[in-house]
């Protein structure tokens, strides 16, 4: 981050339990860019982040700021992926219904919704109903609804899944234009690293279970095509042994590591090992997948 100011997400110890189960546990990290992509993560930490939800354990913070009276102070706003839309509702009245949410007088708010619609290019349909309306437009409206908060960081769940292809482009390219002043933080199963949305990034961080398994500039990780995200059961210290003995670079956390296969070892290979240490990988993800 620029000068001294504090990381755009920072997690310390987190721990986030959906019906008293742990979905994120453990969780530390400290975002470094403005836009950031982070794969891999639980629908969870996307709602912690953007407020909507307070960690059973930990920290989470927003530029110094706890996300919880983040929102309160309307310096995040969150888009999930599809939530409940009013069917009979425009996009400009369900847009301007949230900046008045979010404390804007009603002039105010109209004015705000109008440029949220403009910047996301809905200004043809700012009136028709949302029902009928096309996937990527009802998805671009919940975008515009958080933009017309006029949050300082918006916080959203990759809008683009399900879509076609080049309905999928123009909404990464539409984003990334009205975004381009304001940070963000985009929660993504994977990201392709040729998208408009994903070219902005200034840094990615890629999760296994509640760890992260790597971070940087997103060009850097998907050339990363010899490292592998590994979770295995049984006798782990023996695997991550003999994977060493191999020329593998290892970081272990628990059953979850991180391995750098080097030029030698190959997949195949690290089920033969596995096998050795009389263990079991029940999940094998190479980091550069996450932007294929």
């Amino acid at each position: 981050m620029p000068g001294n100011q504090p990381p755009l997400l920072e997690a310390k110890n987190v721990r986030l339990d959906e019906q008293g189960a742990p979905q994120v546990d453990g969780l530390s990290l400290a975002t470094q860019g403005n836009h950031v992509v982070i794969l891999g993560a639980p629908r969870a930490l996307f709602e912690a982040a953007a407020g909507m939800r307070s960690p059973t354990r930990g920290e989470l913070s927003l530029l110094g700021t706890g996300c919880t009276d983040a929102l309160a102070a309307r310096h995040v706003a969150g888009a999930p992926l599809d939530p409940a839309l009013p069917p009979k509702w425009t996009p400009l009245r369900y847009v301007e219904w949230s900046a008045r949410l979010a404390g804007h007088s009603r002039s105010e708010a109209r004015t705000h919704a109008t440029q949220a619609l403009q910047a996301l290019e809905l200004t043809t349909l700012a009136n028709a109903p949302l029902g009928p309306a096309p996937l990527a437009a009802r998805r671009a409206t919940v975008l515009a609804a958080a933009l017309a908060t006029q949050a300082q960081v918006l916080a959203f769940e990759d809008p683009t899944p399900g879509l076609p292809e080049a309905a999928h482009r123009a909404l990464s390219r539409i984003l990334a234009l009205a975004l381009r002043a304001r940070p963000w933080l985009l929660f993504a199963a994977r990201a392709p690293l040729d998208t408009p949305l994903c070219l902005e990034a200034d840094e990615a961080i890629v999760l296994l279970g509640s760890r992260v398994v790597a971070q940087g500039l997103p060009s850097e990780l998907a050339a990363r095509e010899r490292i592998y995200a590994v979770r295995v059961t049984g006798d782990v210290p023996t695997f991550a042994t003999l994977a060493m003995a191999r020329g593998a670079r290892v970081e272990a956390s628990g059953s979850e590591l991180t391995l750098d296969l080097g030029e030698s070892l190959g997949t195949r290979d690290l089920l033969e090992l596995a096998n050795q240490a009389r263990s079991v990988i029940v999940e094998l993800r190479p980091l550069a997948r996450a932007f294929a």
